[in-house]
């Protein structure tokens, strides 16, 4: 029963303000292609209108520990919440238009996955901000898929 619950849950949900991280990590095949998509992505305003941004270079500035794979990245977007990051994957402009851009064949072997954002230690108040969104932003307007 709970997973026909989640068939029929709609793709937009409330956004609170509840943050979260999509990490994309794998490694690259096909530089060139993945600037054209993160071209697109960046064209269709998608996180702009759905709080998205990233918090991070996907090439590691050190490694402290293993060695990655050759070509291995990991990029970390910060979504205001859960369902502005499912708007944004199931978006239809990024599904039918831009996700084709890195696929058939695969300009990288990603895997993406989406945590929440952990609640701030009280000792860290007024040291590095809130872990929060002081404005707002809706997936109301962006045209969904099913998935």
């Amino acid at each position: 029963m709970l997973f026909a619950a989640a068939l029929t849950t709609p793709a937009i949900e409330l956004c609170g303000n509840k943050p979260v991280y999509m990490v994309v990590a794998g490694p690259t095949h096909d530089r060139a292609r993945m600037e054209t998509y993160a071209k697109a992505i960046a064209d269709s305003e998608l996180y702009q209108k759905l709080g998205g941004y990233y918090i991070n270079a996907p090439v590691p500035l050190a490694t402290f520990e293993g060695e990655p794979p050759k070509g291995y990245v990991t990029l970390i977007v910060r979504f205001p919440c859960l369902a502005n990051a499912k708007a944004f994957w199931h978006s239809k402009t990024y599904q039918e238009t831009i996700i084709p851009l890195r696929q058939n064949p695969s300009a990288g072997d990603y895997v993406v996955t989406v945590y929440p954002e952990t609640p701030m230690r009280a000792d860290m108040a007024r040291k590095v901000g809130d872990n929060g969104y002081s404005a707002e932003f809706s997936a109301e307007g962006v045209e969904q898929i099913t998935p």
